[in-house]
């Protein structure tokens, strides 16, 4: 028969170890979903990094005045699958950003779509999702 405490403590060991997958993904924590932004920028650095990718651009406001944007984007390897590539956005290009704003309103949002200057959008990979974005692919 096995020891009932041993499974207990086996299963609060395999809980603890799945917080943190759980809390990553919680889109509500950190970003208002009833706050969309929407602005353009130039790309300053594109940060492959896990779980989330993040694009820093300047936006230029219309007083001239320059101010720094963190988008957090989807992992590395979902933007690839949805047609992204290392190469997609190199520093100095001009993109408009769609996404939803942190609640401690600091100048980051969680992206949801990426236009460029052609016309040619990307999905960022908003943890809220976006009905109106490709989910899967680029699009022209």
């Amino acid at each position: 028969m096995r020891n009932p405490l041993a499974v207990v403590v086996a299963a609060i060991v395999v809980l603890g170890a799945a917080a943190p997958l759980w809390a990553h993904h919680a889109f509500a924590a950190e970003f208002d979903g009833d706050k969309k932004v929407k602005f353009t920028g130039t790309v300053t650095k594109m940060e492959w990094i896990n779980p989330h990718a993040w694009i820093h651009i300047d936006v230029k406001g219309a007083d001239g005045k320059v101010t720094p944007w963190m988008i957090e984007a989807a992992a590395p390897n979902a933007l690839l699958r949805r047609g992204w590539t290392k190469h997609s956005l190199p520093a100095g290009t001009e993109i408009v950003v769609e996404g939803y704003q942190a609640k401690d309103g600091t100048n980051r949002a969680n992206g949801s779509l990426i236009t460029f200057t052609d016309g040619k959008k990307l999905f960022v990979g908003s943890s809220k999702g976006d009905p109106g974005a490709a989910p899967d692919a680029a699009e022209k």
